[in-house]
């Protein structure tokens, strides 16, 4: 074993003693990013999840300390792609900050967004597979049956290309009863009035918790997840793994994350494509024998991905073997 390496992270449940790659070390778990930031001095290698703001400021006072041996690690960073002059000025600054982060760590493989907008590519991130958010702390009970067309989520998803699907469709659908002030936080287009959706488009109490997403899934015959065609990321990654471990059958848009990790696992539809949808959707719910097999194929790969210290796990294995050698 080579010499213990303190992780400052705000991984919830980050192991606090661990091993990876010939090496041990502990763990201090904090919860934002003033927090790290107080700590980060007493730390070898800072592991920020998904806090672009904590990464930002965390990059800048590194870049004035620029023999700091302190490792910046940055783990699901959700990037959007900039339109407009501030949205560009925006994303400009952040490219010059991430300079200073030692390693970026994706749950997609398709960088190319990310490489032309932030200057993110292969020769400085790693790819590590996503994991089901509700395997191994809930109880569900997985089957590929249900009752209605469900489209779940808030991150770049496009409302109006699923309403206007199940619009020209005879099947029951389903919708959380949308929050538009996250829906345009996260970037997802809603332009619909709640008054003329379909009249089969049925709202679904939704407060935000694991045991809601369980319960309306579990009522669902297919998971339908349109995503942006700007999307540079992963968006959707967990509503379709949790999806698929449930033993549900997906419809999802291609991009990052999709397109780059899934063939038989899901039905693949090209972006923004209201036509292509309402085929998928056709062909799927009238189609139990096709709905079964991309259902079982789903489940297959959702549970081939473990629970959340697996994933810890491989984050680990891709990050110590880059800046710490076993010897």
């Amino acid at each position: 074993m080579g010499k213990p390496v303190r992780i400052l992270t705000n991984f919830a449940r980050f192991p606090e003693n661990w091993e990876s790659s010939g090496h041990s070390g502990s763990a201090l778990i904090v919860s934002n990013a003033r927090r790290l930031l107080k700590n980060c001095f007493f730390a070898d290698l800072i592991l920020v999840n998904g806090n672009i703001p904590a990464v930002l400021m965390l990059s800048f006072v590194f870049s004035l300390l620029p023999f700091s041996k302190i490792r910046l690690v940055a783990v699901d960073l959700v990037l959007r792609k900039p339109k407009g002059l501030s949205s560009r000025a925006g994303a400009f600054i952040k490219k010059l900050l991430f300079t200073r982060v030692d390693h970026f760590v994706n749950y997609f493989r398709d960088l190319e967004g990310y490489r032309r907008y932030y200057g993110i590519g292969p020769n400085r991130s790693s790819f590590v597979f996503f994991k089901p958010n509700i395997r191994d702390r809930f109880q569900f009970h997985a089957h590929p049956d249900g009752e209605y067309v469900l489209c779940f989520g808030r991150s770049l998803r496009n409302y109006d290309s699923f309403i206007d699907a199940v619009a020209a469709l005879p099947y029951p659908a389903a919708i959380p009863t949308p929050n538009f002030e996250l829906l345009r936080a996260h970037g997802s287009r809603f332009s619909h009035k709640l008054t003329d959706l379909p009249a089969r488009l049925k709202l679904l109490e939704d407060n935000g918790t694991p045991s809601s997403l369980i319960e309306i899934f579990e009522r669902a015959r297919i998971v339908v997840i349109p995503i942006l065609s700007d999307s540079l990321c992963a968006s959707g990654i967990g509503t379709y793994l949790n999806a698929m471990l449930m033993g549900k059958c997906v419809i999802i848009s291609e991009g990052p994350g999709v397109s780059d990790l899934l063939s038989n696992e899901a039905i693949i539809v090209p972006a923004d494509d209201t036509a292509a949808l309402i085929d998928a959707i056709r062909r799927v719910w009238e189609d139990r024998e096709l709905r079964e097999k991309v259902a079982l194929s789903g489940q297959r790969f959702a549970e081939s991905v473990g629970g959340e210290q697996d994933l810890l796990q491989r984050i680990l294995d891709s990050v110590i073997p880059r800046f710490y050698n076993s010897s």
